[in-house]
């Protein structure tokens, strides 16, 4: 039987694994996950929030080698005494998670966030872990906004899709812990998102509403935009974002 039988009879027991072994090479020289973001290090904002919600037990932090030491000391600073360990990721985004999920041990259902997306809030983490025990996957995801069109080699535009059935695909990332090392051991190729190896085995995804505050720091340009969400009064973010 898998967890995701087993948890509708007992309360799951939730991991989390959050993913900052990047090497920021569209920041510029900016180490994204350290950057002074609302007074803490950026990926302080994403494992504050995982470390607040009352129902996950276990966080794990992967990062790149050089980080590993420089993540213990913020942990050990911040947070001392909770149930957070930091381990180094591996070549390819997949690998650094199988890592996490190897660190993190036995659990229900897995979460895996990005570390670069400091904007989740318990609400959010709640549809998914819902949308999780329901379905055994679940993603964060918001309803395409532009219009998208598809083009050829040589960017001339071939067709337009229609956008009513797209979505822009956010994290966190919610499966069943069985699940998803099954699809670690049976998925090779590079994706990039778990959510991606779940499909490859032939189970399906559920979405749930994520948030467009949700953003992803990939560039400069984005620190500009989360500076601004950060300046915005919280109690129009709480709403809004909710």
């Amino acid at each position: 039987m898998s967890a995701h039988n087993e948890v509708k009879n007992h309360v799951p027991k939730l991991g989390a694994i959050v993913v900052a072994a990047g090497q920021s090479s569209r920041m510029r020289g900016v180490d994204k996950i350290f950057y002074p973001l609302g007074g803490m290090p950026l990926i302080w904002h994403s494992l504050l929030s995982l470390l607040s919600h009352p129902s996950i037990s276990r966080t794990v932090l992967v990062t790149a080698k050089e980080n590993v030491r420089r993540a213990d000391e913020l942990i050990a600073s911040q947070a001392p005494g909770e149930e957070i360990s930091v381990c180094k990721g591996g070549e390819r985004r997949q690998d650094s998670v199988l890592r996490g999920l190897e660190q993190l041990g036995d659990c229900d259902l897995v979460i895996v966030h990005d570390g670069a997306r400091p904007f989740i809030t318990t609400e959010l983490l709640d549809r998914g872990i819902a949308a999780a025990l329901e379905n055994g996957a679940a993603i964060a995801a918001v309803p395409v906004k532009d219009t998208i069109k598809q083009s050829n080699d040589s960017d001339v535009v071939e067709r337009t899709i229609p956008r009513d059935r797209l979505w822009a695909v956010q994290t966190p990332q919610i499966f069943d812990a069985l699940l998803l090392k099954e699809a670690h051991q049976k998925v090779h190729e590079t994706v990039t998102d778990d959510s991606s190896m779940i499909e490859a085995i032939g189970h399906p995804v559920k979405v749930f509403q994520g948030s467009y505050f949700n953003i992803k720091v990939t560039t400069p340009e984005d620190l500009t935009i989360a500076r601004a969400i950060l300046g915005e009064n919280a109690a129009t973010i709480k709403r809004v974002v909710q």
